[in-house]
């Protein structure tokens, strides 16, 4: 590293240096000398075994890893692990560090930042009406699911940010000597804190625990960043040319979620946890309101005999049930006292417990969240038009935004289930009806006859003297929930019915008629719906099909009346992990990229608007990679102002845990739909391009599914060769890894099968097949071939994100540390047959992958990753290394707790370490 960026770093290594060492003294304190000098021991050789390439370090690390006791490789096990966490800790203090240094230093905006879209946008000669046409369309969603792979508890999680915060102290250039050290007792005081927490969930997480988890965040981040960001975009839009002054825009940003209401494969989501996490987030959202509105009441004791109110205001003040003389001439505050009131009765209304202060009176509850934000803005108003605009926008202008934003739900819950399910119910409810015995067996364009005639029929397939199993009962209860809290607490709420597995029109009629039942579809022969029905096309299949299937679907009139009532807008989910583990890295993006330029069209000509809901895992094995050049990468005229995308696993905390990292996350998301926007050309480009990736998608394909599907012996060798088992035992979520009680890779939910090829670092499912495609290709194009290739890469947005996110996972893959994993396959023949075609396959991906690009080495423009890679690797050999042994010994026959824990806790550190993995 040349010496400049060396300096910049240099506070990082100083923040690394300064944990480690509290660590090592918390370990020497807690578990004596002889364990210290033996991690200490341990560290260094892993630090010359990796860094210095010594084979001689390496063997005597294997030696010395091998030879722990059970009770010495778990706390080895736990001190590499929380010294992954602290140097996470540090970069990402790190990052923030260098945004500030880079903003003082006057640098030219990051293109991902609201500061760089406005630059640019100035720049351009973009007028104020421009910017508040193309924004007025925007509305990112980014969506909380609760799949499993965050491992951490919330009681760590919290530690973690103190540490955060105290090394933020430290920076302080005016800190005295004596705060400093009282900040390093602080974190010496925190570190032991982490050392003596339990760092494993005892018991396997429920519903209940998912959704306070989720919860979690909104106080973390969304619920004062998301304010923050519609503001700085509104604000940022009045300084540009033009006459309308600072806008108040529809909210740019709302938060959605999976938690409470995904039950697909899930059955503990219940009509009991839906009710339990509107509760939940009616009760957080409630309290920050009241919070707010009490606080601005402190902050506005301005009196009438000096300062004049208009007559709205009065009448606010006058409406109040606070009576008391001491606010007579304080009609601020006797507003705000009312507007407490009444919100607290709302609050009282949902059922909801406060921990705020009781109310001055008794009020009428508000009928809606519009009701409550229309009071603000009679605050809003009065102040503004009598020189209070600077009290106006301070905590006032970020409460009106919270409200715009969150309503009184918090966050919108989707509803999803597995088409199967609805197919199941339909046909119970259709045969108690008399209406048809056997729905299942009929073909498709029957199966749309009956539904669409019940669509028309105003009457319900249920009946009080018919009995129905508890999978029928369950599934309608949790509709009944949510057609009641779609009524209480307004259209935000539920928006959205997910349908899994989606492969035909008759799937989302199914839906239609259940939301019919529960009264969140009026029937009739053009129906209206207060839910989306949105189909996941997940499967290479599914994607082929997805056009031809949304043609059919606004083909039928009723379909055509249904989007008619939701603002003539449609949602489709595009499923990543699925469609990945189908087909392969290769292949699942290009046909996901195709699925979307072909719907572009599909809609077009159906005169509908388009939102694509992108289901993105966290690594990239499942659509993972950076949001902003993956937003940027869609087809043409695919993203159309609304966007939602997931947000899943580990990658929710360290996205959003810290208030500073939130906003720059969501800054991007923002950025980049506003970005995609602009090129919003329906015709395809590179259509040449098009022609390759077909090419190379099915050579990669057939590679992929050769290995993975076809090869005999390969679900024995992954499951042996990698942690699936002991994964599936971890306590951290509450839906099984398999969607059925089988062994196949078919069955297996993606999210495990990415997670266990991320913990042996062979990360199998980012790359494996695109070499094979490269070399395939260049066989037959000779070297016109490579220059083409090249060629898509320095210019075509979709192939160059999809080789970035490549090159990310091949600079974390390690087949020296996957192949002490291949020792566990208790065949090796059949260990080293597929062992060595995997390592065939890495050698012609990386040549392939160089030779397009012309790198010399990966992350060259990446030198942050690079350099994160570089400081974290050597930390996690020794966890790979006694993952393996700990997993051979529980496999013999070691099957006490201790073996059993240190195995989870590899796999929590690793998790950790390698931070998007799953």
């Amino acid at each position: 590293m040349d010496t400049p960026e060396r300096d910049k770093d240099a506070a990082l290594g100083d923040d690394i240096r300064l944990l480690g060492r509290i660590l090592g003294d918390t370990i020497r304190s807690h578990e004596g000398d002889f364990t210290f000098d033996l991690i200490e021991s341990i560290r260094k050789l892993a630090v010359a075994s990796r860094r210095l390439e010594d084979v001689a370090s390496r063997k005597s690390l294997a030696r010395t890893l091998d030879a722990l006791t059970d009770d010495q490789a778990v706390v080895v096990v736990r001190a590499f692990s929380y010294f992954s966490l602290l140097a996470n800790i540090a970069e990402d203090r790190h990052h923030l560090r260098r945004g500030r240094a880079n903003r003082r230093s006057g640098a030219a905006p990051l293109a991902s930042t609201l500061r760089g879209l406005f630059q640019d946008a100035r720049e351009r000669g973009t007028k104020q009406d421009e910017a508040l046409a193309r924004l007025s369309r925007v509305r990112v969603t980014p969506v909380l699911t609760a799949h499993p792979t965050e491992v951490q508890r919330k009681s760590t999680l919290d530690l973690q940010l103190e540490i955060s915060s105290r090394l933020g102290e430290r920076d302080n250039p005016d800190i005295l000597p004596e705060e400093k050290t009282a900040i390093d007792m602080r974190l010496r005081a925190l570190v032991e804190t982490l050392w003596q927490t339990r760092i494993l969930r005892a018991v396997k997480l429920a519903v209940r625990d998912e959704i306070e988890n989720a919860l979690s965040y909104f106080g973390y981040s969304f619920i004062d960043v998301v304010p923050r960001v519609q503001a700085e975009v509104e604000d940022a839009v009045a300084q540009l040319p033009g006459d309308f002054g600072r806008p108040e825009l529809p909210p740019v940003l709302t938060v959605g979620s999976w938690v409470g209401g995904d039950r697909d494969g899930n059955p503990f989501v219940t009509a009991d946890m839906l009710e339990y996490a509107f509760r939940r987030q009616g009760e957080c959202i409630f309290d920050h309101y009241l919070a707010e509105v009490h606080a601005l009441g402190a902050e506005l004791p301005l009196s009438r005999t000096l300062a004049r109110v208009t007559p709205a205001l009065e009448a606010l003040a006058e409406r109040s049930p606070d009576k008391s003389p001491h606010r007579q001439s304080e009609p601020y505050r006797r507003a705000l006292t009312g507007i407490y009131a009444r919100l607290a009765s709302t609050a009282r209304s949902f059922g909801l417990h406060s921990e705020q202060r009781s109310a001055l009176g008794e009020a009428d509850p508000y009928p809606d969240a519009a009701s409550f934000l229309a009071e603000l803005d009679v605050i809003d108003t009065s102040l503004r038009g009598h020189g209070g605009g600077l009290l106006a926008d301070g905590r006032l202008r970020s409460l009106r935004k919270a409200v715009g934003a969150f309503g009184f739900h918090l966050a919108t819950v989707d509803l999803r289930q597995n088409s199967e399910i609805h197919e199941e119910v339909i046909a119970e409810l259709l045969r108690e009806a008399k209406v048809t015995p056997g729905y299942v067996t009929l073909p498709e364009e029957q199966r749309q006859k009956i539904l669409r005639a019940e669509l028309a029929s105003p009457r319900q397939l249920r009946s009080s003297f018919a009995t129905y199993s508890d999978l029928t009962k369950g599934e309608l209860a949790i509709l009944e929930t949510a057609a009641a809290v779609h009524r209480q607490r307004g259209a935000e709420s539920i928006r959205q019915y997910v349908i899994s597995k989606a492969e035909s029109v008759s799937d989302m009629l199914e839906v239609a008629v259940l939301l019919k039942e529960v009264g969140l579809l009026t029937p009739g022969e053009l129906p209206a719906s207060k839910l989306q029905i949105v189909p996941l096309f997940e499967t290479i299949r599914d994607l082929r099909a997805a056009p031809d299937t949304m043609r059919e679907w606004f083909a039928l009139p009723e379909a055509k009346s249904i989007v008619k009532s939701l603002g003539a807008v449609q949602e489709v989910m595009l499923g990543y992990s699925d469609s990945n583990k189908d087909g392969g890295y290769t292949t699942s993006n290009w046909e996901l990229y195709k699925a979307e330029v072909a719907l572009v069209q599909v809609f077009k000509q159906a005169g509908t608007k388009m939102r694509f809901f992108h289901g993105r895992g966290g690594t990239v094995g499942r659509g993972g990679g950076p949001s902003y050049e993956a937003i940027l990468a869609q087809p043409p005229g695919s993203v159309q102002g609304e966007l939602r995308l997931t947000e899943q696993g580990e990658v929710i905390a360290s996205k959003y845990s810290n208030r500073d990292i939130g906003q720059r996350n969501l800054e991007a998301l923002v950025a980049a739909t506003v970005r995609a926007m602009m090129d919003s050309d329906p015709h395809a480009k590179h259509e040449d391009y098009h022609v390759v990736m077909d090419e190379l998608s099915a050579t990669a394909f057939k590679a992929y599914r050769e290995l993975v599907y076809e090869t005999d012996g390969f679900v024995d060798y992954f499951r042996a060769s990698t942690p699936i088992g002991e994964i599936a035992e971890l306590n951290i979520g509450s839906r099984p890894a398999s969607r059925k009680a089988s062994v196949r890779i078919e069955d297996l939910r993606a999210i495990p099968w990415v997670f266990s090829w991320a913990q042996c670092r062979v990360m199998l499912p980012g790359w494996f097949g695109f070499g094979s495609a490269v070399e395939s290709f260049l066989v037959r194009r000779g070297p016109a071939g490579q220059e083409l290739l090249s060629e898509m890469w320095r210019s075509w947005p979709f192939f160059r994100a999809m080789l970035s996110n490549l090159e990310m996972l091949l600079a974390k893959t390690d087949l020296a540390v996957a192949a002490r994993y291949k020792d566990l396959v208790p065949d090796p023949v059949l260990a080293e047959a597929i062992f060595s075609r995997i390592r065939t396959e890495l050698d012609a991906t990386m040549r392939a992958y160089f030779s397009i690009t012309g790198s010399l080495g990966f992350l060259e423009s990446n030198p942050t990753l690079a350099r994160s890679i570089r400081n974290r690797f050597p930390y996690l050999d020794p966890l790979n290394h006694l993952q393996v042994e700990l997993i051979k010994r529980f496999r013999a026959g070691e099957v006490d707790d201790k073996v059993k824990r240190g195995i989870h806790l590899t796999i929590n550190g690793l998790a950790a370490g390698l931070r998007n993995s799953g």
